[in-house]
């Protein structure tokens, strides 16, 4: 026995034993990410829900006195059709956001593999700053003195109302996110077999009918991915809506925040906060099965292609 062997304590290897054990060491690679999720995210929510369930204070706060009240204020047609804006911006924003991100992930997909990479780090170029840099920027370019606007008035055109609108909010959110759907598609397009646009082509397809009935069905996944993506963080989103729309532009998470801060009705502002989320949840799980279901029938569908053209089985 070596003398390393001899100087290790019994409580070290009975602990080094206990770590090769597969369920051991698949604790000890989850563990962090779990404790991460619960302490931020798992913990706060629940006080979120719970604190819905309390009355406000009469100068703020919380009164721990059980009601649904709060609940009920939400489903008012006032509060409910900001939820409706939210979502309709949101979707916009989301569309919009697809029609911009699709073309420039299929052109980064077919560029030489040696530059994909390259024109990744560029798409991703406006996150080396911050949020709110990025936001206050395009107030700078979109305000009355501007140099969108000075640039209508030296060709001697009128100024438009490009900021505090729904059109700036829009854009903002679509500006904010659309690298992160480039990524989603990217990737998507990245798992097509070329053998399958192969035999479509062989089949006599055009190349419109190619994307249509090859291409767009395999990357449906990666659409409804980044759709989400985008409807999700935009519909919460309140920075965007507060300094590019203003005083004009009421958004579900403009209005949590001045329930918290503003109005300090906590209990309310965490009903509304709660039911956002329980949105957010419905959206991203459904998008899962959706992305699952897709994923299935476009590779049933590539198969099937494959078949039909027996060079390309």
């Amino acid at each position: 026995m070596s003398v390393l062997a001899r100087a290790t304590p019994p409580g070290a290897k009975v602990f080094a034993q206990w770590l090769l054990k597969p369920v051991q060491k698949s604790l000890l690679l989850v563990g962090p990410t779990v404790l991460w999720l619960v302490v931020l995210l798992v913990i706060p929510c629940t006080l979120l829900l719970l604190n819905s369930f309390f009355e406000r204070g009469t100068y703020g706060g919380i009164v721990y006195t059980l009601t649904l009240d709060n609940y009920a204020r939400v489903f008012d047609p006032l509060y409910l059709d900001i939820f409706l804006s939210s979502a309709r911006i949101a979707a916009t924003a989301a569309v919009i956001a697809l029609l911009v991100g699709y073309p420039a992930a299929y052109a980064i997909s077919q560029a030489p593999e040696g530059r994909q990479t390259a024109y990744l780090v560029l798409i991703m170029l406006p996150f080396w700053s911050n949020y709110l840099i990025r936001t206050y920027a395009w107030m700078v370019m979109l305000n009355p003195k501007g140099i969108i606007n000075n640039t209508l008035v030296s060709v001697g055109l009128p100024t438009l109302p490009l900021l505090y609108n729904e059109f700036a909010v829009i854009l903002g959110l679509v500006y904010n996110y659309t690298p992160f759907v480039v990524l989603v598609i990217f990737a998507a397009l990245a798992r097509v077999n070329r053998e399958v646009l192969e035999a479509s082509e062989d089949l006599g397809a055009s190349g419109l009918d190619t994307f249509r009935r090859v291409l767009l069905p395999l990357t449906a996944s990666g659409i409804a991915t980044g759709f989400v993506f985008v409807f999700v963080l935009s519909i919460g989103n309140f920075i965007t809506p507060a300094l590019l729309g203003g005083k004009r532009v009421q958004m579900i998470g403009t209005l949590v925040y001045d329930q918290f801060l503003s109005a300090r009705d906590w209990p309310f502002g965490s009903a509304l906060a709660s039911v956002l989320v329980a949105i957010m949840l419905v959206l991203m799980f459904a998008q899962a099965l959706l992305a699952r279901r897709i994923e299935a029938s476009g590779e049933r569908a590539g198969e099937a292609a494959r078949v039909a053209v027996p060079g390309h089985a």
